[in-house]
């Protein structure tokens, strides 16, 4: 029995999914019980569990051979970090009590670095805070997810561009299908191991702005061109998209690293997983959910 933590997200419902194909049974760790009802009706057991709620947390955890955990997604956190360390301490401590044999956990390339992380803090945190307790770990160092474009899907269709914060154009960076994220999840959650791993896992090629422009064109039926984000446009591209104002600088200092090649893939000492779902495949699929959403 797997406990699965953001089961009702792309990666977390990927890993779910990957275990029931594979005969085993899961544990639907959420916050709200109509969030479980889907998995429920799949055979899945529902615990119901405040990530910030370490007794909840620790009662959802108690019996399992693993669980996979993730921080929730906070693209404008604040200042520090606050939200993500009380999460982690929430996580700590249920693990602490509950000790599964193990542990796996979405972290990010670049995880191990200490600075210039931006977003990517996140990961380093919980590599930080998880990493020495007494249960088999494993962080699962992913790439840049491919679905973090399904906000190019728009402007690709309407004018023809997509607007990029990674540049060079041309340069190549590690994508991944949170799809493939998810089947490493689920394998790895089915071994034996002692001790930490960190296993990098990345796309089954890399793919650069212009090669998501080329396959935006191929999903939509029309020509769609890369166009760079001068770096000074940056905060105010991003409040365009949403993102509140004072909040706009972790998100950039991620994009940096990215650039610069300070967040990189093939760090000493990493196992890899290369997965096999393309980013013409994942735009495709992309382009189409947003057809529907129109």
């Amino acid at each position: 029995m797997y406990g699965i933590v953001g089961i009702t997200g792309r990666v977390g419902g990927s890993v779910a999914e990957n275990l029931l194909a594979n005969g085993e049974q899961i544990r639907a760790i959420v916050r709200n019980p109509a969030k479980g009802a889907e998995w429920r009706d799949r055979g899945a057991e529902i615990s119901i569990a405040d990530v910030d709620d370490p007794i909840a947390l620790a009662s959802a955890f108690e019996g399992m051979d693993g669980v996979f955990l993730m921080v929730p997604p906070n693209f404008a956190p604040a200042p520090g970090f606050p939200e993500i360390r009380r999460t982690l301490a929430s996580y700590r401590a249920a693990l602490a009590k509950s000790l599964p044999a193990k542990a796996v956990y979405l972290s990010s390339i670049g995880a191990e670095q200490s600075s210039g992380l931006g977003l990517i803090t996140a990961s380093h945190l919980l590599e930080q805070t998880l990493g020495d307790l007494p249960i088999a770990h494993a962080f699962l160092r992913a790439g840049w997810f491919m679905e973090n474009h399904a906000w190019d899907v728009t402007t690709a269709r309407e004018k023809g561009k997509i607007f990029s914060n990674l540049y060079p154009l041309d340069r190549k960076f590690s994508l991944v299908a949170t799809a493939d994220i998810g089947k490493a999840g689920a394998d790895v959650l089915r071994q034996v191991w002692t001790g930490t791993r960190f296993i990098e896992v990345s796309g089954p090629e890399q793919y650069s702005p212009n090669d998501i422009a080329r396959a935006l064109s191929s999903a939509l039926g029309r020509a769609v061109e890369a166009v760079a984000v001068p770096r000074e446009k940056w905060t105010e591209f991003f409040i365009g998209q949403g993102m509140p104002e004072g909040r706009t600088e972790p998100r950039a200092e991620m994009v940096d690293g990215f650039n610069s090649g300070w967040i990189h893939f093939r760090v000493p000492g990493t196992e890899y997983i290369k997965g096999t779902i393309s980013l013409t495949s994942v735009m495709a699929k992309l382009a189409i959910s947003g057809n529907r959403e129109a």
